[in-house]
């Protein structure tokens, strides 16, 4: 969560509470009573729907951290399409907060965590066997992320030019 409160900044204001719901909710779907289909993003994206929350809130627990490249290789795909995927800020930050967190909580660089989740999941897990496609797609986020908070960082109140 800590991860996510730092990257909120390069979501649009009105967004913000959206990705600290999805950071706080992504891994409902591990929780053993809430197994349907196996796959925790879909698993939890359910129990959402079921309870109530928005279909944003559902989609990105659904796809969060490239969910999709693994859906089709557990035979998912289908059932995930049932949550719409959007790329946008929202959906970037809360992949670059979850990619950049280790098991414990703490930072990891992302190279760190990815090595990390390979060798926990090993070489014939579904992660590894979907690696090459979410490598990518997580370094694509992690530079648009980097690009927000650098315009982020670099605002300038306006209102002050205009002052004088």
């Amino acid at each position: 969560m800590s991860r996510t409160l730092g990257l909120a900044k390069t979501v649009p204001t009105a967004d913000r509470p959206t990705l600290i719901a999805a950071a706080w909710l992504h891994d409902v779907g591990y929780a053993p009573q809430l197994a349907s289909c196996g796959f925790h993003p879909i698993d939890g994206a359910h129990h959402l729907e079921s309870l109530g929350w928005s279909p944003e809130i559902c989609a990105l627990v659904a796809h969060h951290s490239g969910a999709r490249f693994c859906a089709e290789i557990h035979g998912l795909g289908e059932e995930l399409s049932s949550f719409e995927f959007t790329e946008d800020a929202v959906s970037d930050a809360l992949t670059v907060a979850d990619q950049t967190s280790g098991p414990q909580g703490q930072y990891l660089p992302l190279d760190e965590r990815m090595q990390n989740m390979l060798t926990r999941h090993g070489p014939d897990s579904v992660n590894a066997r979907a690696h090459a496609q979410r490598e990518p797609y997580f370094r694509c986020a992690w530079a648009r992320v980097a690009v927000r908070r650098l315009f982020a960082d670099c605002a300038v109140d306006h209102r002050v030019l205009i002052a004088g």
